[in-house]
């Protein structure tokens, strides 16, 4: 019999590159677990997370922004972020506060279109503009899509969060949780590990580098009140490799003493970190090379 006092569902959070998904999933479960970065394309692999209150059990699944693919780790991301919006209860569509409606929020809608699941409209950054614009914003969306709800929120500054996570209750179905209550992710600590290498390395080289980088975490071995890491920065070229080494290993040192302190929160100990920087050509377009740094071409069939 299901539980129909509690409610218990997925929902996905879409839309272009940079509109802010990771930053509102790490607002609303009240923890960093997606990376954020200026760069687009950040988050490759879809990301669940877990919101659990007394009303209910939220499955975030924050999915790679959609864009147009140029390689196979493009096409990747784009077929797990499209893929994942026949598999939820809810989709939360990502947009920014402006009623210019652009190309890639068109692909976006004609997407949306082939769903019969409920969308949220999700107008973020809304401290970043006037509230009087937002009402010809809302307009212009309403004009293409039927929207369950439209929220403006500020993922940066938390606003409007509690009445999104409301909204969010009323299209799940009821019944058992899906995790525990203390669960926040799925993600094993190794891949959030290597994201949050990768996010610092992303702040750290700006434009000096394309995001043609992966981490791998070669070992993590837990001592007594420490824990041993060594990771791998993957880029694309020799001369990346130098950028990201630095003079005399100044530029690896200074991605290391950012990403430590954000470990240490994560695994509660201190940690002692070693990072490597190799150099793999191409390897954005391997389908080898892609598995190995997790990203599994079959999870996007």
């Amino acid at each position: 019999m299901e539980n129909q006092k509690f409610k218990s569902g997925f929902a996905t959070l879409i839309g272009r590159p940079n509109v802010g998904k990771s930053t509102l999933m790490n607002a609303l479960i009240g923890q960093k677990i997606a990376i954020t970065s200026g760069k687009p394309q950040t988050t490759r692999n879809r990301i669940q997370t877990v919101y659990t209150s007394e009303e209910g059990q939220i499955v975030f699944l924050d999915t790679p922004g959609i864009h147009k693919a140029k390689n196979k780790l493009g096409n990747y991301m784009v077929n797990v972020a499209e893929r994942t919006m026949s598999e939820v209860d809810v989709i939360l569509w990502l947009v920014e506060p402006t009623d210019y409606i652009g190309a890639g929020e068109q692909h976006i809608i004609e997407q949306l279109k082939k769903t019969r699941t409920p969308i949220i409209l999700v107008i973020n950054k809304i401290d970043t503009v006037k509230k009087e614009s937002l009402l010809s914003v809302i307009d212009q969306y309403s004009k293409q899509l039927d929207f369950a709800e439209i929220i403006p929120v500020s993922a940066l500054k938390k606003d409007g969060t509690e009445e999104l996570i409301e909204n969010i209750m009323k299209y799940l179905p009821y019944g058992e949780p899906f995790y525990d209550e203390d669960t926040v992710t799925d993600q094993p600590m190794r891949q959030i590990v290597a994201e949050l290498i990768r996010e610092k390395a992303l702040k750290c080289l700006e434009d000096e580098i394309p995001h043609g980088i992966a981490v791998t975490i070669e070992m993590m071995k837990f001592r007594k009140r420490i824990v041993d890491i060594e990771a791998t920065i993957i880029c694309e070229r020799e001369s990346h490799k130098g950028i990201i080494i630095g003079k005399q290993g100044s530029m690896l040192k200074k991605i290391g003493s950012m990403a430590r302190p954000e470990i240490e929160d994560l695994v509660e100990c201190q940690v002692n970190l070693k990072l490597w920087v190799k150099v793999k050509k191409d390897w954005r377009d391997s389908d080898y090379l892609l598995k190995n740094f997790g990203y599994n071409p079959k999870d996007s069939e």
